[in-house]
């Protein structure tokens, strides 16, 4: 049931305003802000003229969920507010899960998958691409391989920006996330 079956329409019954989003205060996110900045590196070296990717708050829910926290969700956002996606705080803590992922590789990674699809989704173009195949590349643990999957625990190495290659088994680690600048040729490396 939604909120509409209990609320009046009409005039002299307008429904009751939901706060605004918000970009994230300095320090109030930092592990999320500080994977944002490695994803953004990646964001300015390879779209020029794009403005780096901010994170976006959402207020906190009027009744606070069971375990009685909720900092509000917090998206990857454009620099003018739009975002589209998962938050990328999603915690459940009836499992205890923390607030804030603890573990680097897993915030760098539900960062750069939330970055990724913003930039999709609203610019209409694909990004990161692969220089050589001109593929969409995804992030995923260095080393794995084809058939790897998101749940997989038996990740190899640091987060990495992945090509599927030709369809032929050339798949390949481009870059480690953060790292694509060096991957551009002479005259676009920054």
């Amino acid at each position: 049931m939604n909120h509409f079956s209990y609320s009046r329409i009409g005039p002299g019954h307008d429904r009751p305003r939901l706060p605004e989003p918000r970009p994230v205060e300095p320090g109030e996110w930092p592990k999320l802000e500080a994977a944002l900045a490695v994803v953004n590196r990646d964001l300015t070296a390879t779209l020029p003229g794009q403005d780096p990717l901010i994170l976006l708050a959402e207020p906190p829910q009027q009744s606070p969920p069971p375990g009685g926290v909720d900092r509000g969700r917090v998206y990857v956002a454009m620099p003018d507010g739009r975002w589209q996606g998962n938050q990328v705080n999603a915690y459940d803590p009836e499992e205890g899960d923390p607030l804030e992922p603890d573990d680097e590789m897993t915030v760098l990674s539900v960062v750069a998958d939330a970055a990724q699809e913003t930039v999709v989704e609203l610019l209409w173009q694909v990004w990161p691409v692969c220089g050589e195949h001109r593929l969409g590349m995804h992030p995923r643990p260095a080393g794995t391989a084809d058939d790897w999957y998101g749940g997989a625990t038996d990740d190899a190495g640091p987060l990495v920006w992945w090509c599927r290659g030709g369809g032929d088994g050339t798949w390949h680690d481009v870059a480690q996330v953060g790292e694509l600048a060096a991957t551009l040729p002479g005259e676009r490396r920054r």
